[in-house]
């Protein structure tokens, strides 16, 4: 009886933990499993290929909101041409509305919801032949097929207590598999928050992996030098100690190599904490904080709890000391929360300058609050993943059109950091940060740039025709910081037209680079390479008169930026 276990990734460079630890829970009880992972940017003729070749007798589907569109249409294929496969589901997108799932997909066996390492091995066992019945196994909704060929019935069993998350065993003893992937690492479950629109509240079982292994298991991935490690803890300081603990030891055995990411709740955050981290070494961690809204109706009603004075001033306070990228979250489409509601919140996350804000939209998840409470909220969502919202009684449609287009502003200008100088200084033009990005977004709709591809040196150069739209005076200016912000991020080979002619001679930069390459004054690391190698690892500018000095040796780590220097 061979099961197998398939991931459908977002990217290549995702893994599946699920699957992983399911495999590896149930091959300490002396089951093997196989698995195969796939993403959805692949031919779903060549997923349902693969599955054929590999010929399962039990195929399970790992279930996400990302994936899950694939997965139905593989349903439908893969009984056509394995007829008597049994087929397995599980995740969050079936777990909270198996039984429709199952009536309206007559191709699935079963469906694990929730927690699935337990219930997978005991479903393992009974193909098996070692257990006589699914009707003891908890955790599970499966179709019971009785004597008459066309009589069946859908069987829903017990929910299944949680287990020790200790006892779920570590799937990195074996890296070669996950080279070139984002390892993703999980030191708690559950959550102790309640927010409306996030599963995490439905499950309250909040429990976490013993301290001693976890610094075992993060010691294996520090001493591989894996490039970044993601906890997918929903809240990683809900429990201080713990958070602590995992922080000091990143910390104190930290070889230089690996970034870990967090989800914390910023105003949580203890002096002990803040502390610590101020010390880190920068990129060693990066905080993901979800704020959500700053609208104290809109936070009460999603039953979060979330102080931002808090939240500010720990935030502001990181951002200082200029070791660690934040990435702050909104979302919207929440309850209360009209256009200039959103505005508000907006802005009082953007003057926080974390190094990534993401604009967000309320995607309305079966089994969230949100879900149940839809009618009372006149919230009105797509029918199709993500199910992400179209209006609200406070949002109508036409504004949520306004926001993408304010989103995909602060992704290409914001988020990319490609901006930060030019767009630091256009802020003083508008009476806030949004009405600089809704600006920009319309200048995008009446030009027709939306749904066109944009090289990097035209986004540049739209932006500095957009400038002249609104300063027209101090162009010259802006034409200086978006050189400036072009060189920063990359020694172009071809000098774009906006930013004029050379502004360093030809035999100013020989004579810099002849003196450069024997006294070293300027540039740490660069002792071994000669003065044509130094030339094309660096640039020289001028800008308002002042000589600047481009290392793209030695970048910032937070923002890719290249070293500044000033010669002159």
């Amino acid at each position: 009886m061979k099961f197998l276990l398939a991931a459908i990734n977002a990217k290549y460079i995702h893994s599946n933990l699920a699957v992983y630890s399911l495999k590896n829970y149930v091959e300490g009880f002396g089951e093997k499993v196989d698995i195969a992972e796939y993403t959805i940017n692949q031919n779903l003729d060549e997923l349902l290929a693969d599955i054929f070749i590999k010929h399962p007798d039990v195929l399970c589907f790992s279930c996400y909101l990302w994936n899950i569109s694939y997965v139905k249409q593989l349903l439908v294929e893969v009984k056509k041409v394995l007829p008597n496969v049994v087929i397995w589901l599980g995740g969050p997108e079936v777990s909270y509305s198996a039984l429709k799932f199952m009536e309206a997909y007559p191709q699935v066996d079963g469906i694990i919801c929730g927690e699935g390492e337990q219930s997978f091995l005991e479903i393992v066992e009974y193909y098996r032949g070692k257990r006589n019945s699914l009707k003891d196994i908890n955790g599970i909704v499966y179709r019971m097929r009785k004597t008459s060929e066309n009589e069946e019935q859908i069987v829903e069993n017990p929910f299944r207590q949680v287990m020790d998350l200790s006892e779920v065993p570590f799937v990195y003893d074996n890296m070669d598999r996950f080279e070139h992937k984002i390892i993703y690492y999980e030191s708690s479950r559950g959550c102790p928050f309640s927010c409306s629109y996030c599963l995490s509240s439905v499950d309250k079982r909040l429990r976490f992996r013993n301290l001693e292994l976890v610094k075992e298991e993060l010691q294996k991935l520090i001493d591989a030098e894996v490039p970044q490690v993601k906890f997918v803890d929903r809240t990683f300081n809900c429990k201080h100690e713990h958070a602590l603990e995992i922080w000091k030891y990143i910390s104190e055995h930290d070889k230089g190599k690996t970034n870990f990411h967090f989800e914390v709740a910023a105003d949580l955050l203890n002096e002990e904490e803040l502390s610590l981290i101020e010390t880190m070494r920068p990129g060693l961690i990066q905080l993901e904080i979800g704020v959500q809204s700053t609208n104290p109706k809109t936070i009460k009603e999603i039953h979060r709890s979330m102080k931002f004075d808090v939240v500010k001033h720990n935030v502001d306070r990181i951002h200082k000391k200029g070791n660690i990228h934040q990435h702050l979250d909104l979302i919207a489409g929440l309850p209360y929360e009209n256009y200039e509601s959103f505005k508000k919140s907006f802005n009082d996350v953007y003057a926080l300058k974390p190094e990534q804000l993401q604009l967000g939209f309320l995607k309305v998840l079966k089994g969230s609050f949100m879900y149940e409470n839809a009618e009372r909220y006149k919230l009105v969502y797509q029918a199709r993943p993500p199910f992400e919202v179209l209006s609200t009684k406070w949002l109508p449609y036409e504004n949520i059109i306004r926001l993408k287009g304010i989103e995909e502003m602060v992704e290409v200008y914001y988020n990319s950091r490609q901006f930060e100088n030019t767009l630091e200084e256009l802020e003083n033009i508008f009476e806030d940060s949004f009405t600089m990005f809704e600006k920009l977004s319309n200048y995008y709709n009446e030009h027709g740039l939306f749904l066109l591809n944009h090289s990097r040196i035209a986004r540049y150069e739209i932006l500095l025709d957009f400038i002249k739209e609104q300063d027209r005076g101090h162009i010259e200016k802006y034409r200086n910081l978006l050189t400036l912000d072009l060189y920063l991020r990359d020694n172009v080979k071809n000098r774009p037209q906006f930013s004029g002619d050379d502004t360093v001679s030809k035999e100013e930069a020989v004579q810099f680079y002849d003196r450069e390459a024997q006294e070293h004054t300027y540039l740490q690391g660069y002792e071994d390479y000669d003065k044509r190698q130094i030339r094309k690892m660096t640039h020289l500018e001028k800008i308002n008169g002042k000589l600047y000095l481009f290392d793209y040796k030695n970048r910032n780590m937070l923002t890719n930026q290249a070293k500044l220097i000033t010669v002159s």
